[in-house]
């Protein structure tokens, strides 16, 4: 098994080595721009107050040229470090986004982490694109040493103590803003964050639940709701802009104290005490990843903090398709099932029917009494359990994507001709056939074109597809009109019939009780002993 891997790979690597060369080619050619045309500016100056002879004898060819040369190589390289940067974090960041989808939904979902759709789409989207960060700045920051070790050489041109100045000023640099980024903008950033993630969970919740919204007339209630948490968003927000503007001023004020100290300490002639001079501004500015680094780190620590709940959550293989597997006996209460049986479980509402074939399926603990294969169904590995039963559940889910994506939900790989099949059996197959588009007619979450029973209808056929030894199937004739319910009961038994599955079944409606053969029924739901929540069994 494998834990979710937050790691940078082979890939990602190479793409961050070029950049790094990249933004250090910038970086210096940055500097080198900015302290040659310093040199060259105040070199001309001198030249033409000296006199004509003096402007005839300096050579301003070369240096413009040089000046050219960098200014290009300054550009690309700061359009090849953007381009490389931020494609290698868009690529960590589907991978991330991958690994952490792929380990939640390979859950067992008994034992997984209680996340909302808000909350979890809150850490898919917004947390990881916060960790976006971390690839970006990643190679700026050698490269900004790199740049500001050419400053320190330059300024050596003009004498010892300005390059020692120099070096001491950049060393002092990340430490002064890394303070300085903690005390304004750490609070604002943790609680602009905060909010965020907060907006976000409540608005992919209440987007799921528009329909009561819309029904009881809550929209006024859910905006206030939203618009204060937006507004909290706000404020902090522009907190995080102040603490930045200070941050900013902060690196100009730098830049200022370290262009005076070179005036200060250079020993060299005017034009090379420039070149010292601009070469310490430019590797102020070159510094400025550090800076931008600082800030962004309380948003990147609060998303590591959100995301570490998660990355030691192992996932399981995913398996692309299962063959059929051995069917094994099962055991409700004291009563033995032996595989192909039917059973309808009964009871009035809330004794915990659902409960009990869910449970089965592997997706909640177990509070009745079941066993599988000899094995305790709480002791079962849920791939175990997924092995032997295909749910068609009481609400089913579906998948934003086309009817053939739902179906392959089942069974990936499985054919259009399976497919047919079991929407014949589902009693869906005409209404399918129907559409324009047909199975790849596309689908929203709540069904789309879809009604309720015909939801229902598709769920079941997803089952059917799955080719599992048992079917759970709760309430399946629910939203149907009589006439559909016969002939889906007819279908279904014949199905059963002839692939010799076993049936669970839980239904309210009498029709479908026909297909079982024999009925459990449930008196309450079990709290202490689970051996006594089946009052009495009978044949039908």
């Amino acid at each position: 098994m494998k834990a979710i891997d937050f790691a940078i790979g082979p890939a990602v690597r190479r793409r961050l080595r070029a950049t790094l060369a990249c933004a250090a080619c910038a970086g210096v050619a940055a500097v080198l721009l900015l302290a040659l045309s310093g040199w060259f500016l105040t070199g001309a100056a001198i030249a033409g107050a000296a006199g004509a002879a003096s402007v005839a004898a300096f050579n301003y060819l070369l240096p413009s040229a040089a000046i050219r040369g960098l200014a290009i190589v300054r550009t690309a390289g700061r359009y090849g470090e953007r381009l490389l940067s931020h494609q290698a974090a868009l690529d960590a960041i589907a991978d991330w986004r991958g690994s952490l989808f792929g380990t939640l939904a390979a859950q067992d979902p008994r034992t997984a982490p209680a996340l909302s759709s808000g909350d979890a789409s809150a850490r898919l989207i917004g947390d990881i694109a916060a960790l976006e960060d971390l690839i970006v700045r990643r190679p700026t920051r050698p490269a900004s040493l790199i740049a500001a070790l050419a400053a320190v050489v330059l300024a050596a041109l003009a004498g010892w103590a300005a390059a020692i100045v120099l070096a001491l000023l950049l060393a002092a640099l990340p430490i002064v803003l890394r303070a300085a980024a903690t005390r304004w903008t750490r609070a604002p950033a943790e609680a602009a964050a905060d909010a965020l993630g907060q907006l976000r969970t409540r608005f992919v919740d209440y987007a799921a639940a528009r329909p009561e919204i819309i029904a009881y007339g809550l929209a006024a209630r859910t905006t206030e709701v939203i618009e204060a948490i937006a507004a909290e968003a706000d404020r902090a927000r522009a907190a995080l802009f102040v603490g930045e503007a200070k941050v900013a001023a902060l690196l100009a004020v730098y830049g200022a104290v370290a262009a005076a100290a070179m005036l200060a300490v250079s020993r060299g002639p005017a034009p090379i005490t420039a070149l010292a001079l601009l070469a310490a501004v430019a590797a102020i500015e070159a510094m400025a990843a550090f800076a931008r680094t600082a800030v962004a780190q309380a948003s990147v620590e609060q998303a590591l903090s959100r995301l570490g709940q998660l990355a030691t959550l192992e996932g399981m293989p995913f398996q692309a398709r299962r063959e059929r597997v051995e069917a094994l006996p099962l055991q409700i209460g004291d009563h033995p099932l032996a595989p192909g049986d039917r059973i309808a479980i009964t009871g009035p509402s809330g004794a915990g029917k659902t409960r009990l074939i869910e449970a089965l399926a592997g997706l909640r603990r177990p509070v009745h009494a079941l066993q599988v294969g000899g094995v305790a169904v709480g002791d079962c590995p849920f791939d175990d359990l997924a092995a032997q039963f295909a749910l068609a559940p009481q609400t089913p889910m579906l998948v934003a994507g086309s009817i053939a994506d739902n179906l392959r939900l089942a069974r990936p790989g499985v054919d259009e001709p399976a497919m047919w099949a079991a929407l014949e059996v589902a009693c869906l197959a005409d209404r399918v056939r129907a559409f324009p588009a047909g199975l790849e007619t596309s689908l929203a979450e709540a069904g789309g074109l879809l009604s309720g029973g015909e939801r229902k209808r598709l769920s079941i056929a997803r089952a059917i597809l799955a080719e599992r030894p048992w079917m759970l199937l709760d309430e399946p004739s629910e939203g149907l009109d009589r006439a559909t319910e016969q002939v889906l009961v007819a279908r279904l038994a014949a199905w059963l019939a002839a692939t010799r599955t076993g049936l669970i079944l839980v239904s309210h409606r009498r029709a479908p009780l026909a297909l079982a053969t024999m009925t459990f029924d449930i008196q309450v739901m079990p709290s202490i002993d689970p051996s006594t929540v089946l009052a009495k069994s009978y044949a039908v």
